[in-house]
């Protein structure tokens, strides 16, 4: 049984970097040939996938939000982080980590490819 959690700071003020961690259990991040995403969804709104890294090490971003986000892992604690920009209120939300991919034609934004999912932490940017 895979489990993902993520983990970070719940409030980040705005200019800052918002640093979070999604820890994997039962199931490697390396493991052919899934995906690990990030998706947010801010209060009141629908979900955001922002990118994704893959099990080879392969990066994917979202357009709207490439300039501002960096994804990268960490095979030997089995984890891997989202770091976001230069921040606004407007980033404040549920952001959630998760699993998707593993058959052909499965790409990391395809939401019905999401079989694992963190249960999300909410961020929020305040000054």
């Amino acid at each position: 049984q895979v489990q993902l959690q993520e983990s970070g700071p719940g409030l980040v003020k705005p200019s800052q970097t918002l640093s979070l961690t999604c820890t994997v259990s039962g199931g490697s991040i390396t493991t052919n040939y899934y995906y690990w995403s990030w998706i947010r969804q801010p209060p009141g709104k629908g979900l955001e996938w922002m990118g994704a890294v893959a099990y080879s090490g392969s990066t994917y971003y979202s357009p709207s939000l490439e300039s501002r986000t960096s994804i990268s892992r960490d095979t030997s604690k089995n984890q891997f982080t989202l770091q976001l920009s230069s921040v606004t209120p407007e980033d404040t939300a549920v952001y959630y980590c998760a699993r998707a991919g593993g058959s052909n034609g499965v790409r990391p934004q395809d939401y019905y490819g999401m079989d694992y999912w963190g249960k999300g932490t909410l961020v929020t940017v305040s000054s």
